[in-house]
């Protein structure tokens, strides 16, 4: 499924008048994805700061950053280790670091670090399709346990092991031809949204 605008977009439960998200991006499509989801919420007026240690040479991704960057949003040089800091200077974190591509990818560097610190954060972790550690089919094993869960185009396997506070997807605007393909199921989508929660908050 190609990346598009439509695919990233601030949650409605995120608190405005607490509008600080640090958005950690990975080097792959998620990470890519995540460009755009900070893209976003820059402009429904959140406050979103990107970490993207491993940018990829794709043309694509490149002008995600640019536009990133043009926005005057801000990147951190490194994520700090001790998580208190994170906690007082954000008010949640958008997990973007690995998705339903990855394979193993937790292990490398700087994924595994980075999951190392994000499993200690006690501020809300948003996790965009899959959360970070998790395998596509079988959940977790290890990897971060996110309060909120967004799925890309339809859940997959492993988000039905996913216990968070809120789970939602953002699939509207696959194709017909798509959803037949796959056989999908997509849920009925209220007024013009592109997003539906799966999951009322608990």
């Amino acid at each position: 499924i190609p990346i598009s605008s439509r695919q990233a977009f601030p949650l409605p439960s995120l608190p405005r008048k607490q509008p600080t998200v640090l958005v950690v991006c990975g080097p792959a499509q998620n990470g890519a994805i995540g460009l755009v989801c900070a893209r976003h919420l820059r402009i429904f007026d959140y406050e979103p700061t990107i970490f993207y240690p491993k940018r990829s040479p794709d043309p694509l991704y490149r002008d995600f950053t640019t536009q990133c960057e043009k926005m005057d949003i801000p990147f951190l040089s490194y994520l700090p280790t001790e998580v208190q800091l994170i906690n007082a200077a954000y008010n949640a974190v958008v997990d973007a670091v690995l998705g339903a591509e990855a394979e193993a990818g937790e292990g490398r560097e700087p994924c595994a670090a980075i999951l190392a610190t994000l499993k200690h954060v006690r501020i809300p972790i948003v996790s965009l399709d899959v959360p970070s550690g998790w395998d596509v089919e079988a959940g977790s094993s290890g990897g971060i346990s996110p309060d909120v869960l967004v799925s890309l185009s339809a859940p997959k396997q492993c988000a039905r092991r996913f216990l968070g506070r809120q789970h939602f997807v953002a699939g509207r605007f696959l194709p017909y031809d798509v959803q037949k393909k796959f056989e999908l199921n997509p849920p009925e989508y209220p007024g013009t949204e592109c997003v539906v929660a799966l999951r009322a908050p608990r």
